[in-house]
């Protein structure tokens, strides 16, 4: 049986932009954008994971967050569970802390990048909540 890894994302945005940052070569998924995020840990509450991730990823502190959606995905090779938030209300910079790269980008751009398959259903229904 595979294991259901369980997923906090942020979707930062700001100014109509939203952070992403490039999976690392050697990850599952690597070389691909994403939204920022990790797993929940055991005893750890979602939100607690959020802002943990966050901080510990983009260098931010969420002071208010919004549910956006659930994914449930299958990889083949990984099941996950995606518990995806809207991040628009936080103190900091958002800057990668581990060595990935990392970018604002529109809406629009998003077409141009190579995002993990669990990502398409955040981007579309961001393409239906920000209509450009």
């Amino acid at each position: 049986m595979t294991k259901i890894v369980h997923v906090a994302v942020g979707v930062i945005t700001q100014e109509n932009k939203f952070f992403l940052t490039k999976r690392l070569a050697d990850a599952h998924q690597g070389g691909k954008w994403e939204f920022p995020g990790g797993k929940v840990e055991l005893n750890e509450t979602v939100h607690q994971a959020l802002h943990r991730e966050l901080k510990e990823e983009v260098a931010i502190d969420i002071l208010t967050c919004t549910p956006l959606m659930q994914i449930n995905h299958d990889y083949g090779d990984k099941k996950v569970l995606l518990e995806v938030f809207v991040v628009d209300n936080f103190t900091g910079q958002a800057k990668a802390l581990e060595g990935q790269q990392e970018g604002w980008f529109t809406l629009v751009e998003f077409s141009t990048l190579n995002f993990p398959a669990a990502n398409q259903a955040i981007i579309d229904k961001l393409q239906q909540c920000y209509p450009s």
